[in-house]
């Protein structure tokens, strides 16, 4: 049956328009930039097929334009049309930041830390440097590893937060594997640092642990 012949509140666009684009699931959502399916396949068969084959949605996304247009189903224009879709999203994310506007919802920041360095291939630890109002000064990708660790000074932080005039600092830093559970060894370094800002009169106000889904806050675990 072709997607035209379903009901009407089943349909991924007529789904989108009536209820907004969090209520699709990830294969409608790729099914819309598809339009259609493989031969014999509507757009929503083929896009939970690519899924299975080569999901979930942000590693498939994250393949780039070059690896998307080699996959089935897809082809140039749809490649560059999906990675257009996630840079977008990209930079509203840090357009949100760039205004000037105060870092009012925590979610925000744990977002942007995502978009930054979820695709990393191997550890960074980064920071957004705030004024005394919470709005952002700076983003630093601070210190880079292994595919399973690096190695954070808490000595260079304070450093960049002087030299930025910072009055907040939120860190953050990916794992590679996609496990977003805090290890003690980022619980220590969270206290190192907050002991080390606090000397300079410098906030800590969170520490985001990136992998896959949303970033884990450690303030929001009482960690902070």
């Amino acid at each position: 049956m072709h997607i035209r012949e379903w009901p009407a509140d089943e349909r991924p666009r007529e789904k989108l328009l009536g209820h907004g684009a969090a209520a699709l699931s990830d294969a409608e959502l790729l099914a819309i930039f598809l339009g259609s399916g493989l031969r014999g396949q509507d757009a929503v068969a083929t896009a939970r097929q690519l899924l299975a084959a080569h999901g979930p949605l942000r590693v498939l996304i994250e393949r780039g334009a070059k690896g998307l247009s080699a996959l089935p189903g897809l082809g140039p224009a749809r490649a560059c049309a999906l990675s257009a879709a996630l840079e977008l999203g990209n930079r509203v994310l840090a357009a949100d930041l760039a205004r000037g506007e105060a870092m009012s919802d925590p979610s925000v920041a744990g977002r942007y830390f995502s978009q930054r360095l979820r695709s990393q291939p191997h550890e960074v630890f980064a920071a957004l440097f705030l004024d005394t109002r919470h709005r952002a000064i700076a983003f630093e990708e601070l210190f880079r590893g292994t595919i399973d660790g690096a190695e954070v000074h808490p000595r260079e932080v304070v450093r960049r937060a002087l030299a930025h005039n910072a009055a907040a600092v939120i860190v953050g830093h990916n794992h590679p594997s996609g496990s977003r559970e805090p290890s003690a060894a980022d619980r220590a370094v969270t206290a190192q640092l907050k002991q080390a800002l606090a000397l300079v009169d410098v906030r800590l106000l969170d520490h985001f642990v990136v992998g896959d889904g949303a970033a884990v806050s450690m303030a929001a675990r009482g960690w902070v």
